[in-house]
């Protein structure tokens, strides 16, 4: 697909994460209250002032009048086409100039995005991870249970997931503390409490579904595909050392629930469309309902930062891709369903750690470090198997067009310390 041409002159830089043919929606605020917005170039148009002045009507009532897309999703994939070709129309050049030919509208209805303080997105529903990439999976189960049982033995015919806690679910920028657990180091017989030295990141996509099926009503993997609103980076932060000890038999539980973060865009699976990959061969045929019926990844290149405290210049420790998951968010989606699981608008799927082949494109410091045992070195010299009080993580993405790109902007996070220990003489 071509680039686009919009009369916003930074919409048409080809370094820009968010072209015409992009249009990613976020929430945001300035002087007034969170609301609706869609990213073009440098700016946000405020969406809930266009739909306030009828400019943009996609619906009987209302629904971007909420700092929330929650509303405007669950009408269905047929009002996400016309809002998404109403607003391209609004914003291409030599298009309807509602918008453009309006100097009082357009002075009111454009923000820069410097301006603006970001919010969640959606109302998050439910959180599901899944482990859905073949080489973190090999990597981190041969340093759990050694190279002979690496994988699992379902993990070849089913996407493995666990449910999260929508609750800890945060946007961009906000601050994670490091959290306190149970720790049991080899050898020891028993664990104390304390807070986690190995603290993680995962670099992940997440999925948000735009509508939701009913309890007991599963759905195909078409199906799914087309219950699919968007997509946003996302970062499952991590405690390895809590995980180590209480992961079994069940899966990490407080190891994970302490922090998610997300990008404050939501990159629409139209946007997308242009991008989609076969996922690689299977090593074992997949069950019928899990099939594709076309190609449901795609080529997103992805790649996570490290910064130290108090130092301007990050590192890059890892740059991998999208389309080397072997499980889609399509076949997540249509998994999670066949038990008769109830789906809602607003629901998010982490698609688990994205690891490539090589050691640079490994998605986590678990893989990067061989588990603690090889430290990274940073630009300015210091070392780093783990995260420390003042890192900052810095994730971003896109996929590349020609002559532009479809961004997610950045998923960031910065680690402060643990809290005091708490009196539980109390």
């Amino acid at each position: 697909m071509k680039r686009l041409t919009s009369w916003v002159e930074s919409a048409n830089n080809p370094d820009t994460d968010f072209p015409l043919n992009n249009l990613p929606y976020g929430v945001f605020s300035t002087d007034e209250g969170p609301r609706c917005g869609v990213a073009i170039g440098d700016l946000i148009v405020d969406l809930c002032l266009l739909e306030e002045e009828g400019v943009v009507l996609i619906s009987g009532e209302p629904v971007l009048d909420a700092p929330f897309f929650n509303e405007m999703m669950e009408l269905g994939p047929k009002v996400w086409a016309e809002l998404r070709a109403r607003l391209t129309d609004l914003l291409i050049l030599d298009g309807d100039d509602a918008l453009s030919g309006d100097p009082d509208l357009l002075a009111r209805a454009l923000i820069s995005q410097e301006d603006a303080t970001m919010h969640l997105p959606i109302v998050v529903t439910e959180f599901t991870d899944f482990y859905s990439n073949r080489h973190h999976a090999t990597n981190v189960g041969t340093m759990f249970r050694g190279a002979e049982n690496a994988l699992p033995p379902n993990w070849l015919h089913m996407p493995i997931g666990y449910n999260g806690r929508a609750s800890t679910v945060v946007i961009s920028e906000t601050e994670i503390r490091r959290p306190w657990g149970q720790l049991k180091p080899p050898g020891q017989d028993m664990p104390y409490f304390g807070p986690s030295k190995r603290l993680d990141m995962e670099l992940e996509l997440g999925t948000i579904l735009g509508t939701g099926v009913k309890m007991g009503q599963p759905v195909s993997v078409a199906e799914a595909d087309q219950m699919i609103f968007g997509y946003v980076l996302l970062n499952d932060w991590s405690a390895r050392d809590i995980q180590a000890w209480e992961y079994q038999p069940l899966g990490p539980f407080q190891s994970k629930a302490f922090a998610t973060s997300i990008s404050a865009w939501i990159v629409t699976a139209a946007a997308l469309e242009p991008f989609r990959t076969e996922a690689e061969a299977r090593e074992k045929p997949l069950l019928p309902y899990l099939c594709e019926t076309k190609p449901m990844l795609y080529d997103i290149s992805l790649e996570m930062d490290l910064t130290p405290d108090g130092d301007e210049q990050p590192t890059t420790i890892a740059r991998t891709n999208y389309k080397e998951m072997y499980y889609s968010a399509a076949q997540q989606l249509c998994h999670h369903t066949i038990g008769g699981c109830q789906m809602n608008t607003g629901d998010l799927l982490g698609s688990g750690t994205i690891s490539g082949p090589e050691p640079q494109s490994q998605g986590s410091m678990l893989e990067l470090s061989l588990g603690g045992k090889q430290p990274l070195t940073l630009t300015n010299g210091q070392q780093r198997a783990f995260l420390e009080d003042g890192d900052t993580v810095t994730m971003s993405g896109h996929a590349q067009g020609p002559n532009y790109r479809v961004g997610f902007g950045h998923c960031s996070g910065k680690i402060a310390a643990a809290i005091a220990q708490p009196d539980w003489s109390k």
